[in-house]
């Protein structure tokens, strides 16, 4: 039995892409369809609207429809970890109220990022203020950790003081720092606390070290060596085919790293979808140009051969 599946909620989640239409409208059809693949392709759910699936770019009421549509796409909804922050308390408990009503799994919540400097104790009233306005007991909130792109990070102290006050509630944290040693330290410091890696090849040595598994970008292209992973990590008799999917998982986290990450991971879905319009994304964000498109599938194709060969 894999010991992450001893966590409140554990596995292989995708930080799903989103396409969008011409118009800069979330494209509802090719959604679901990229949802439902990644769940034959070897995901346990989809962290849909996080940073990866350019959340802050669109609208409440957008965010609440792409949700609504996938859901009624068919996808137990259970299976479904939504981002709801906003930069205020009232708009986050719109998104957060309505994704605990459509019945998902959990939320994913950042911290109000746009003050830096702000103290332990603004960020505990935030989440606080969120908890009690939603006044569910069926929420279950997904801390987000990435400062990096925030610039507001969540301490151990945080995290420890939001445990104590709202058990059963916050249930684990996303930890988008790049640093290993931040991740195992959520993992070390916490007992049935679910810590997941934000980044793909980070995500064998978090479950080595009590994780929950990933949050990840290139899951939308690699589920099924990240699937691997989870699955073996623990069982001696299958460390070479561990080793393997994680070289595999390296070499495609590499090239999605080859440009600006998120256009290059949509451009990569654009050829692994068959679908063009996958590479638009919406301001402030730029799409690759041609010429960096071609070298990215070329490399896709390459990769793709070698998994194959």
């Amino acid at each position: 039995m894999n010991p992450a599946r001893n966590l409140p909620i554990s596995g292989v989640y995708c930080a799903a892409a989103t396409p969008v239409l011409a118009s800069g409208e979330p494209n509802h059809a090719a959604f679901a369809i990229h949802a439902k693949s990644l769940l034959e392709e070897g995901c346990d759910g989809i962290a849909l609207l996080g940073t990866t699936g350019e959340a802050n770019s669109f609208s409440i009421a957008q965010r609440q429809a792409l949700l609504e549509h996938v859901i009624a796409s068919g996808i137990d909804p259970k299976r479904l970890m939504p981002g709801t922050s906003q930069t205020n308390v009232a708009d986050s408990v719109a998104l957060i109220r309505h994704a605990v009503e459509a019945g998902v799994a959990a939320t994913v919540v950042l911290p109000p990022f746009y003050y830096k400097g702000v103290t332990d104790e603004g960020l505990f009233r935030f989440y606080a203020e969120l908890i009690e306005g939603v006044a569910s007991n069926d929420l279950r909130i997904v801390l987000y950790h990435i400062p990096p792109i925030a610039q507001v990070g969540l301490s151990l102290e945080l995290v420890g003081r939001l445990l104590e006050s709202f058990p059963g509630t916050v249930i684990g944290i996303k930890d988008s720092s790049g640093k290993l040693e931040s991740m195992q330290a959520f993992a070390n410091a916490f007992e049935n606390f679910s810590v997941f890696a934000g980044a793909d090849p980070f995500m064998l040595p978090l479950l080595r070290s009590g994780g929950a598994g990933c949050i990840t970008s290139s899951s939308n292209l690699i589920a099924n060596h990240l699937r691997v992973v989870f699955d073996n990590w623990h069982d001696a008799t299958r460390a070479a085919e561990v080793d393997h999917a994680q070289s595999r998982i390296e070499a495609w986290r590499n090239l999605s790293n080859a440009y600006v990450q998120l256009p290059t991971v949509k451009a990569m879905l654009a050829r692994r979808r068959n679908h063009e319009g996958w590479t638009r994304v919406r301001p402030p964000l730029v799409p690759l140009d041609e010429a960096q498109c071609n070298d990215v599938w070329a490399q896709m194709a390459a990769l793709e051969e070698q998994d194959n060969g």
